[in-house]
């Protein structure tokens, strides 16, 4: 299971989902004389669900490195959400005053999700490759 590099690239796609609910995305002010706001996967409920729903279902498409087939659909769900995630979080960034505000360098968490998911999906299909060349063996 853990072997496979697609569970590597899962893991690291969870991980960075899970570091992006307490890392800031943004900062910057929202009115002026007011301090600074950040932006982080609990900024608001919609991101808060999302993102801990890539994260979690990264997780569970790990150990389901038995069912291929529906660990890359999981993958593949996890993935589209990702970048609707990633999305809100940009469009989070427009509520701040101009040249007021910018982007962390812990965003790169956020970021990396989707491509992470992607190269999770490409190892999979891998697998499956090799898997159905062995049978043509037998």
């Amino acid at each position: 299971m853990i072997q496979r590099i697609q569970s590597i690239w899962l893991l690291l796609a969870a991980a960075a989902a899970f570091a992006s609910l307490q890392f800031p995305f943004y900062n910057g002010l929202i009115e002026a004389g007011k301090p600074l706001v950040y932006v982080t996967g609990q900024s608001n409920l919609l991101l808060l669900i999302l993102t801990a729903g890539v994260g979690l279902a990264s997780l569970i498409a790990i150990f389901l490195y038995k069912n291929r087939k529906l660990q890359s659909r999981i993958a593949l769900i996890a993935l589209l959400v990702s970048i609707i995630n990633l999305v809100l979080f940009f469009m989070q960034t427009q509520k701040y005053l101009p040249g007021q505000g910018n982007y962390n360098l812990t965003a790169i968490f956020a970021i990396v999700i989707p491509i992470f998911l992607i190269m999770a999906m490409r190892g999979i299909k891998k697998d499956e490759k090799l898997v159905k060349s062995l049978d043509r063996l037998r």
